[in-house]
């Protein structure tokens, strides 16, 4: 239980950091923090693999590359979907 805990504040971390990187405010506040910096981790696992410091499960400089990634293409997408 305790590890989730810990997951969930790491990724919303991870969240807030790659949305301040990218300069753009992710939807959603806190719990978008977390749910982006949750998803953008499992992306960067998944396309750089599991290498560096681990908190909460979470492997930190693959999820933050992985967050930034996501965050960069829903901003994009965003951005055009309103300007139609």
């Amino acid at each position: 239980m305790f590890g989730f805990i810990i997951m969930l504040i790491v990724g919303g971390l991870i969240g807030w950091i790659a949305g301040g990187i990218v300069g753009k405010d992710i939807p959603g506040g806190i719990l978008g923090n977390i749910i982006a910096g949750i998803v953008g981790s499992a992306l960067g696992s998944w396309i750089f693999g599991d290498w560096g410091w681990h908190l909460g499960g979470i492997a930190i400089f693959p999820a933050l590359i992985g967050t930034i990634i996501l965050v960069a293409l829903a901003s994009f997408i965003l951005g055009k979907l309103r300007k139609k």
